[in-house]
């Protein structure tokens, strides 16, 4: 079994690039974690960075969902979703849902990259006193 901290990653399409350009500057970090994410955000990550990240489906399609089913079983330890606010989502429910399911179970929610900088700042103190 895996022990290594769980991080999932969505982020909308015109966030995207903003996230690739954070995971790029925080490589190191991202290769020593269990990385989990949305079909189409999973997939430029592993092209562009080659990191090894666990795909679900893409986030209209129930990929926001999925995450949000580990999150309550424990298997997610913290979120990172750069979410567009500015654009309307068909799916707004199921990003809701992984929003509240996040508070519920109390798991760190990055939103934006400044409280992604702080997020993954803790996850890698934490994973190295393991």
């Amino acid at each position: 079994m895996d022990d290594r901290f769980t991080l999932a990653l969505i982020a909308h399409d015109g966030k995207k690039d903003d996230l690739l350009r954070f995971a790029r500057e925080h490589l190191d970090v991202l290769r020593e974690l269990r990385l989990v994410a949305t079909a189409t955000t999973g997939s430029l990550l592993a092209a562009e960075l080659g990191l090894e990240i666990e795909r679900v489906a893409s986030g209209p399609q129930g990929g926001d969902l999925q995450i949000g089913a580990r999150i309550v079983t424990g298997e997610v330890g913290a979120v990172v979703f750069f979410r567009d606010p500015l654009t309307a989502h068909p799916h707004e429910p199921d990003i809701q849902a992984v929003l509240k399911v996040c508070d519920v179970h109390d798991v760190p929610l990055a939103t934006n990259r400044a409280s992604a900088e702080i997020l993954l700042s803790r996850i890698e103190e934490i994973s190295h006193r393991r």
